[in-house]
């Protein structure tokens, strides 16, 4: 497949997966009810009118009171075995006739066949049930009998142990304990009530069935609540209730969620459609370049994603997320038009899952312009704390006009939010440390990249400064001068100073063949022609494999294959063409093997490069010789045909030219020869011995110093 097919083949890849990673992340419900409120608080939004009848459920609180209220009635329900007392009563009867109690008088036997007689008439329920009775809120029970339920007070029945305790505290005054112990009444005390729970549980349904979960209905077109409107806890119920009421309904649709997603699809369908629409026609250069698009729909996915996300499980809040750093890494690596674009779209597409999104976009389109337009070139690290402030306070003064202008009091100002947003400002903290692992993953590089690169001190750097003095010296200088043309004409200044002190790198190899190295020895008088033009031009190839090995940025490296371009060795070639004939000379040998500039700042270092090294070869330094230079090798290099393939236009090279000529000007401006004092000659008239006696005073004549000023 040729690649005109296939690039357009990544990016539709590349699209695809993030749309697809969006609408996973998406919330699948119907998210038509993400009004933020408390009890107490003011309605921030506009005013909520029923789009359909629904109950107004009782708060959960109110609710569990009445349930509990209402359970109070609850007479939970016994099984009634008379058979079990009538066979403990005939057991005791029995022990005694058969002698079992001799020891016992009669009278003790009589009091104690009554009362167990009593105890089993009242019931007798087995100690964990009576347990759970005491431990109710119920005050009576209900005991069946013969199909018949009859109810009874708790305080009527006894469990095994409370009977026992009745039987040996009732013996008055009369009957001694010691006595009635001895008729071991313990063995014939047995649960005759049976506990029953399935006509308890259907007891306890039908009690809580009858206690009513709501509280009146809201008819369709009635007002809810009103714009800042407090929101107290009737308004509170009914907003609880419609909630509930829409996200049951959402749930129970299947078709009204193929068309919610069918919908969210369209909606960033649309948004990617305008991004990579506005890439083709306005940025043909990003757009060409499957990394600059890869960054773009990478940020933008990771921040939907992210926001979708919290929406989804109800996480936190989506003004936790700094979507204001996705526009700044777009403003570092790219530019401000398409910052702003991609944030544009970020915003919207994160506003779709939210029911009252206008807030949103407003204080994020804010806050992603105040981060654009604070942070022009990221150079140092204080500019971030600048930016992270800016940011922060642009969105919150966004927050109070939009409050104010819903007529929200201050007083009554949402302070969660603030909070939010602070914690968003101090997120956009972390943009420095993440932006080395943008440019290692995507291929960037920042301005800051390009200050440490341009540190002399670099390993690269300080071996030039050693073994090639010339060289290093002419880098730095073509450095200044293609920066003052940069700053000129707009390009970028600090890519085009870091170029340029690399863009010799290739000298290193063989630094002595180059005339800025050489003292009194040039090995090129041993050499032919063709060898050393070779040896020359080796050293873009040479700095091309020196870039790679030392792992210099690609933007870097592209200074060196392109500062000479398809330029030729043309000292070489003139001499090889005058000893040989120019037919006899091949072209190929000479020329440079580079491709020419493509971009303002590659062309700016050619012109820089050329200038700065014939310059030195200027007999005389005035503006006339000055100017001449300057205007011969950037009309020939134009000429050539070398500026074609970047964006340079007349006016460019017109300013270029002209800062040029200032700064060589300045570089090899004429100096003046500091003065030598002359030694002064002293002169004395002395008067006649007439004019002395006369009384006359002459004056001394003193001869005045000469100075010679030298040029």
């Amino acid at each position: 497949m040729s690649e005109k097919f296939r690039y357009p083949l990544r990016i539709f890849f590349c699209t695809l997966v993030s749309l697809v990673c969006i609408l996973w992340a998406l919330p699948k419900e119907r998210a038509a009810f993400n009004y933020e409120y408390a009890q107490g608080q003011p309605w921030r939004y506009d005013p909520l009118i029923a789009k359909f009848a629904f109950p107004i459920k009782k708060p959960d609180a109110k609710l569990r009171q009445e349930r509990e209220h209402a359970l109070e009635r609850l007479t939970p329900y016994f099984n009634s075995a008379p058979a079990v007392g009538k066979q403990m009563v005939s057991n005791f009867r029995s022990d005694y006739a058969e002698g079992r109690f001799d020891d016992v008088p009669y009278n003790y036997y009589t009091h104690a066949l009554s009362l167990l007689q009593e105890v089993y008439h009242h019931g007798v329920v087995d100690p964990d049930a009576y347990a759970q009775l005491m431990r109710g809120k119920e005050h009576s029970v209900s005991i069946i009998s013969d199909k018949l339920a009859t109810v009874h007070p708790i305080g009527e029945i006894y469990s095994t142990r409370t009977a026992y305790q009745y039987l040996m505290e009732n013996e008055g005054e009369t009957f001694s304990r010691e006595i009635m112990t001895r008729l071991n009444l313990n063995e014939y005390l047995e649960a005759n009530l049976i506990y029953d729970s399935v006509k308890t549980r259907v007891a306890r349904e039908n009690i809580l069935a009858s206690v009513s979960t709501t509280d009146g209905y809201v008819e369709q077109g009635e007002l809810i609540i009103d714009r800042a409107e407090r929101v107290d806890s009737v308004k509170k119920a009914k907003l609880d209730s419609l909630r509930d009421e829409i996200e049951q309904n959402a749930s129970d649709n299947d078709t009204q969620a193929q068309i919610l997603m069918l919908g969210q699809g369209g909606m960033v369908v649309i948004l990617f459609l305008l991004l990579l629409l506005y890439l083709h026609l306005f940025r043909r250069d990003l757009f060409s370049q499957f990394n600059s698009v890869c960054l773009l729909f990478s940020l933008i996915t990771f921040f939907c994603v992210l926001s979708c996300l919290m929406l989804r499980f109800n996480v936190l809040t989506v003004y936790l997320i700094p979507f204001a750093m996705a526009a700044i890494f777009v403003r570092v690596f790219m530019d401000t038009r398409t910052a702003f674009m991609v944030h544009a779209v970020l915003v919207l597409i994160a506003s779709i899952p939210l029911a009252t999104c206008y807030q949103f976009v407003l204080v994020q389109m804010v806050g992603g312009l105040a981060g654009i337009y604070s942070l022009r070139d990221l150079t140092e690290r204080q500019q971030l704390f600048k930016t992270a402030a800016i940011v922060t306070l642009s969105m919150c003064a966004m927050c109070a006009c939009y409050e104010l202008s819903q007529g929200v009091a201050p007083i009554d100002f949402n302070k969660r939010l603030y909070t939010h947003i602070a914690f968003n400002g101090v997120a956009l903290l972390s943009t420095y440390p993440l932006l080395y692992a943008m440019e290692r993953l995507f291929g960037f590089t920042s301005t800051v990249t390009l200050i440490e690169l341009s540190n002399t001190n670099s390993k690269i750097l300080r071996r030039m400064s050693k073994e090639a003095q010339g060289t290093f010296v002419h880098s730095m200088q073509v450095a200044n001068l293609a920066a003052e043309v940069a700053d000129k004409i707009g390009a970028k200044v600090q890519l085009v100073r870091t170029g340029a002190l690399y863009h010799d790198i290739g000298k290193l190899v063989s630094p002595v063949f180059f005339t800025e190295n050489q003292t009194d020895v040039n090995p090129h008088e041993v050499l032919s022609e063709e060898s050393s033009a070779q040896i020359i031009i080796s050293h873009v190839t040479e700095g091309m494999k020196m870039a790679e090995r030392y792992h210099l940025p690609r933007v870097i490296s592209d200074f060196i294959i392109t500062h000479h371009g398809t330029g030729m060795a043309r000292y070489f070639y003139v001499q090889s063409c005058n000893k040989h004939g120019e037919e006899n000379v091949r072209k190929e040998d000479f020329t440079y093997p580079g491709r020419n500039p493509s971009t303002r700042e590659q062309a700016i270092l050619m012109m820089a490069d050329a200038i700065e090294a014939a310059s030195r070869s200027l007999k005389e330094y005035n503006e006339e010789s000055i100017s001449a230079l300057v205007g011969r090798i950037i009309d020939t290099q134009q000429a050539e045909g070398c500026f074609t393939e970047c964006p340079l236009t007349f006016k460019d090279l017109s300013d270029a030219k002209r800062v040029f000529i200032d700064s060589l000007k300045t570089i090899y401006h004429t100096r003046i020869a500091y003065p030598e004092m002359n030694k002064p000659t002293l002169r004395v008239n002395v008067g006649t011995e007439a004019e002395q006696s006369s009384g006359q005073r002459k004056k001394h004549l003193f001869s005045s110093n000469t100075w010679t000023w030298k040029r």
